[in-house]
């Protein structure tokens, strides 16, 4: 699947992507030799650039690239980076894509700083387009990431989580980065307010399906498709979408049992009572039905944009998301 996803929106796009690398070096330098060295490391150790990627393939539905459009892609990447970086120091994450992470070669005081001077490039980096829009959704969407972890930490103490709320924390953490990917990408070239919601909306429900998956997948860990597992999210009491809907079926005696399962702690036994509760109430159908209508939404929102090559990869992405098995 991930040579699937390389050759549907990667490879029909690798000019955009050699001028994106060469500018978000030129962004990631600095005189300073301790954030040189880690950010030399951040750029060797690099991901897939999944997210500068939707604003390159973005602006490309409507136009060519800008070079506001790589100042933009590389905003987006370091906003990002810059969560991993404090992400991995909440969670101490040893390693993050087979490498060690930054707080455990360097330590959480210098991964801290780093991460904050990170997030401080990328707005700094956002007033480069002289635009105010730009500049607006960069800001809302860091405050959306914040607000997202910080709510998915106070309902990992309550355990108090409905639906309502599930869909709030992944809008927050996971969709609101992918759907100003999208929109910034449009707005960096010469677009409609229209085009640019629509591609708004687009990215939105790609998150939301992206999340969804997720979730989905951390439920077939066992099966080695995950190679971790199953349900690791629980172990940090995150409480996600195929339990939720079992939840709505099962009577109060059975919800009570899994959550107090769930707030002691799990282990290989009762890891094998809540697959089977969530299995007995169908959780995975109904989560994995969600994804696959979240999804239609996103292709919809599409609709009125000019067939292009760029518009093809973007729905390809959508269907990729859904069906990926990793």
């Amino acid at each position: 699947m991930k040579g699937a996803l390389k050759q549907i929106f990667f490879d029909p796009f690798q000019e955009e992507f050699k001028n994106f690398d060469v500018h978000f070096n030129q962004v990631m330098s600095s005189d300073i030799k301790l954030v040189d060295q880690i950010a030399k490391y951040i750029v060797k150790h690099k991901g897939k650039q999944f997210r500068p990627a939707l604003v390159l393939v973005s602006a490309r539905t409507l136009g060519a690239a800008t070079n506001n459009t790589y100042t933009i892609a590389a905003v987006v990447e370091l906003l990002h980076t810059a969560t991993l970086v404090h992400d991995d120091v909440l969670d101490d994450s040893d390693l993050r894509r087979g490498v060690r992470t930054i707080h455990k070669i360097w330590k959480n005081k210098a991964s801290i700083l780093m991460g904050d001077y990170l997030l401080s490039k990328s707005l700094i980096a956002a007033t480069e387009t002289g635009s105010i829009e730009v500049m607006n959704i960069v800001a809302t969407v860091a405050k959306r990431l914040i607000k997202g972890a910080m709510f998915e930490v106070q309902k990992a103490r309550s355990l108090d989580v409905s639906i309502d709320d599930y869909f709030r924390m992944i809008a927050d953490k996971t969709a609101s980065l992918i759907s100003a990917c999208c929109e910034l990408g449009a707005i960096s070239v010469n677009s409609s307010k229209e085009e640019q919601i629509a591609l708004r909306d687009f990215g939105e429900n790609l998150g939301l399906a992206f999340q969804i998956k997720d979730d989905l997948l951390d439920y077939q860990g066992s099966s080695g498709i995950l190679g971790k597992p199953a349900l690791a999210d629980l172990e940090d009491k995150k409480i996600t979408l195929p339990l939720l809907y079992a939840f709505q079926e099962a009577s109060d005696k059975e919800q009570k049992s899994i959550y107090k399962i769930v707030k002691n702690g799990t282990t290989r036994k009762n890891i094998g009572l809540i697959l089977d509760f969530v299995n007995r109430y169908q959780g995975l159908e109904k989560a994995t039905q969600k994804a696959q209508d979240i999804k239609d939404e996103a292709i919809s929102a599409l609709n009125i944009l000019p067939d292009t090559p760029a518009k093809e990869s973007l729905t390809a992405l959508a269907d990729f998301v859904v069906n990926r098995n990793k």
